[in-house]
């Protein structure tokens, strides 16, 4: 034992300054704008963003329940938490073959055996024949149960006689039993020498980590999904109140009508226009009311619930959520250290760039340290006798000689995988600050189209008024009645509709910042001591 633990001490000692094969890891240096190429209009500016909790800008009680629940029970991100526990017992295998491997055996078994006997022939017949330079007598029983025996007589002098007696019954077989009993402790520890366990627990770790962005990720979307939804459906439900209030304008204005043609101061073209119309602004009513209901089913459903679980309370109509005032984008450099995605995308190249030096590691032996120690005896008390005790130590190598390339190919693939892994990390980066862009552009524009839309509104909703009065006063026809009354409500449901997109896009902004999740500070320390790590490991 002292001699197993002075081995393992040096062992230690050139595991520990062992080198480590494969490239060591650096973190890309992605060139990145200082600020947005688009100019920030419709209240973004480029103060810090505060993102983990976006949708609590819009001031909605109702919104922020939404998001809370669909956090703590949505389906998928109950499968990305299960996937990180998955990566971290991954972890925890790979880390477990850095260290020595001690099993303990023991066994138990019982033997029986059975030794034939033999008696003497009694009675029978002898038979005398020819064998070699002498001759053999054979001696049968007179019964069939009797043995059978055989004598050869030495006739050289040699002294090579010989007497066989073969019985086929008669004899008896007593029985001999004995017991076996084993026990012992076995250890192996295959030694890191050349770093391929390192790297292989470094590439897990970073796995791991990838997983917990990716579940960021989900969280991201997860809000976005839930934010869009209920938009949708306050949008859906204000148009369902514009176009009630239409048919109740075009009611009336159809009553105007009838009573202008039963006095004979109109045609009945008037009537059956206005009758068209009415009939056109209802046919809108069955699809908004069935986005209504898509709506809340979707939000059950993201909420981890049947469909129709909210809709006792999401069925009463409210008013679309306010914009807020003003909206921090920050800066382009911050939207790499933001979007789980981003930095999901790295860690995946941080683990490909690992794999290198775990396929590397293959062209260097394989040396390993082997002990057992046990006993064996034929009874359980004998286990404690130091005779009957054995141990073994010794080292072990491995080396490939010839593998007909296999190991250098298998190198070739996994820098070819390290390269689509830095290719789509860059990519990543690229499409990022494209979403961005694309929705700080949306966000504004919408905002002036939607003032122009107001002011429309304002303009048609006094047009309809004075070709009312006008046509009750006969000084106009039915059809500027009719027109100012389409005017309006395309006016009012393109104005709600834009009401709707500037808070889509507003949350698409959100979405593309990485906004909807909130890293805790023992994550960013153990972020942070990793990170060192890494870069103070050197090549071998």
């Amino acid at each position: 034992m002292k001699a197993f633990r002075l081995a393992a001490v040096a062992l230690m000692t050139a595991l520990i300054s062992g080198c480590m094969t494969g490239p060591d890891y650096r973190k890309p240096d992605i060139s990145v704008p200082e600020k947005w190429s688009e100019p920030l209009e419709g209240g973004a500016k480029a103060g810090p963003a505060q993102l983990a909790q976006w949708w609590k800008s819009f001031g909605d009680p109702t919104l922020d329940s939404l998001v809370s629940r669909a956090i703590e029970s949505n389906f998928d991100v109950r499968t990305a938490g299960a996937r990180i526990r998955e990566a971290r017992a991954s972890q925890r295998m790979t880390e477990a073959g850095f260290w020595p491997q001690l099993n303990a055996s023991g066994s138990y078994a019982r033997t029986q055996s059975k030794k034939s006997q033999t008696q003497a022939p009694s009675g029978g017949s002898i038979t005398l024949s020819p064998h070699g330079l002498g001759a053999s007598v054979t001696g049968s029983p007179a019964g069939s149960s009797g043995p059978t025996v055989t004598l050869v007589p030495d006739l050289t002098g040699a002294g090579n006689s010989s007497v066989t007696i073969s019985s086929a019954q008669g004899g008896g077989t007593p029985k001999r039993q004995s017991d076996s009993f084993q026990a012992g402790f076995d250890a192996s520890w295959e030694l890191d020498l050349f770093g391929g366990t390192r790297r292989e627990i470094e590439a897990s770790k970073a796995y791991t980590e990838a997983a917990e962005e990716n579940r960021r990720d989900v969280l991201v979307t997860l809000s976005a999904e839930v934010a869009l939804n209920y938009i949708e459906l306050r949008s859906a439900q204000n148009l369902l109140d514009i176009a009630n209030d239409n048919i109740r304008i075009q009611k009336k204005t159809l009553e105007l009508v009838r009573s202008r043609f039963e006095a004979g101061l109109t045609s009945e073209l008037d009537v059956k226009t206005a009758e068209a119309q009415l009939s056109t602004t209802q046919s809108s009513v069955p699809g908004l009311e069935s986005d209504i209901e898509r709506s809340i089913h979707g939000l059950g459903v993201l909420l981890g619930r049947e469909p129709g679980a909210l809709k006792d309370e999401l069925a009463p109509t409210a008013s679309l959520p306010a914009t807020p005032p003003e909206v921090p984008v920050g800066l382009p450099s911050e939207l790499l250290r933001r979007r789980p995605d981003v930095r999901g995308a790295e860690r995946e190249l941080a683990a490909a760039t690992a794999r290198i030096g775990v396929a590397t590691a293959d062209l260097f032996p394989r040396f390993s340290l082997t002990g057992s120690f046990g006993g064996q005896s034929n009874t359980l008390d004998g286990l404690k006798l130091g005779a009957n005790q054995l141990w073994s130590i010794g080292p072990g190598i491995k080396w490939p000689i010839f593998d007909s390339g296999r190991i250098r190919a298998n190198i070739r693939v996994q820098n070819a995988r390290q390269e689509q892994a830095l290719t789509a990390y860059e990519k990543t980066v690229m499409i990022s600050l494209e979403d961005v862009e694309n929705a700080l552009v949306a966000f504004a524009k919408e905002q002036s189209r939607q003032v122009s839309l107001s002011e429309a509104v304002d303009a048609n909703r006094r047009a309809v008024d004075i070709a009312n009065d006008l046509y009750a006063q006969g000084l106009v026809n039915f059809l500027n009645v009719l027109d100012a009354e389409r005017a309006l409500f395309a006016a009012e449901e393109r104005r709600t509709q834009s009401k709707a997109a500037i808070l889509t896009n507003l949350v698409s902004l959100y979405k593309a910042l990485g906004g909807g999740w909130e890293e805790s500070a023992s994550e960013s320390s153990s972020r942070g001591v990793e990170n060192r790590g890494d870069q103070g490991e050197t090549q071998g």
